[in-house]
């Protein structure tokens, strides 16, 4: 007969009692979210990590500022509100089919931004023509498929031009106008304001703690900076847009 090997014995018996004390509460901090995974991924398609952000809601009055209510016309003939992006990340610009100055290099750059997104359901575009008398559903959808647009939350959208005027120079304070002195005939702002999924405007901060609001949309990644020394910040709207994703 063998002899029985006694230290075996005592290790199987510490290996018993430490699974018999430990195992459910491992399994419990498991269920009750304590004990968590972290995960480091580049591709902005997977990581969708729960978080919140430092990105700062713009405030007039004390009070987040809010989208307001808009009703128009998309470039298929449908009828578009700001309710039909809730629970959606989105940009809003302000342009013209016909400009002949900053709206297609705007317009590029949101087709850059849309194919780095192109894999999210709730992310989106709003585009509003200043020149709707001109600007049709019909025009608007050559211009989208030239662009090559291909987000179906993506809307080009026309109706009352008092209405939008409205809504870009009261609503989001970015300015248009008609001037007949200026290339193209109309005036507004090369920049993009950012959405959040509840609505509200959002921004980050610049280097003195104060919100940029606006991003400018008319200078490239690629360019990195404009003859005027003016730096891009689509890479800043990226990553903005990321982080709201996430939230």
């Amino acid at each position: 007969m063998k002899k029985t090997n006694y230290s075996y014995i005592g290790i199987s018996f510490i290996i018993l009692v430490f699974g018999i004390i430990f195992i459910p509460i491992i399994i419990d901090r498991i269920s009750n979210n304590d004990v968590t995974r972290n995960e480091s991924r580049s591709d902005f398609a997977t990581d969708r990590k729960v978080s919140g952000t430092d990105l700062t809601f713009i405030e007039i009055n004390g009070e987040p500022k809010k989208v307001p209510a808009f009703s128009f016309t998309n470039q298929n003939g449908k009828t578009i509100t700001h309710k039909d992006y809730e629970g959606k990340v989105y940009i809003i610009e302000f342009f013209f089919t016909t400009c002949p100055t900053i709206c297609p290099r705007m317009n590029a750059n949101l087709v850059q931004i849309q194919n780095t997104f192109k894999d999210f359901k709730d992310f989106g575009v709003a585009s509003f023509t200043i020149n709707p008398d001109y600007d049709t559903p019909e025009i608007l959808n050559a211009y989208a498929e030239h662009y090559g647009v291909t987000n179906p939350n993506w809307h080009f959208l026309t109706g009352n031009k008092d209405a939008i005027y409205k809504l870009a120079n009261q609503g989001f304070n970015l300015y248009t106008g008609e001037n007949a002195e200026v290339e193209g005939g109309f005036e507004h702002s090369g920049n993009f304001a950012l959405i959040d999924k509840n609505g509200f405007i959002r921004s980050r901060k610049d280097q003195f703690g104060n919100p940029i609001i606006y991003y400018r949309g008319i200078v490239s990644e690629a360019e990195q900076v404009d003859e005027d020394g003016v730096k891009e910040e689509i890479s800043a709207l990226k990553e903005d847009i990321k982080k709201l994703l996430n939230e």
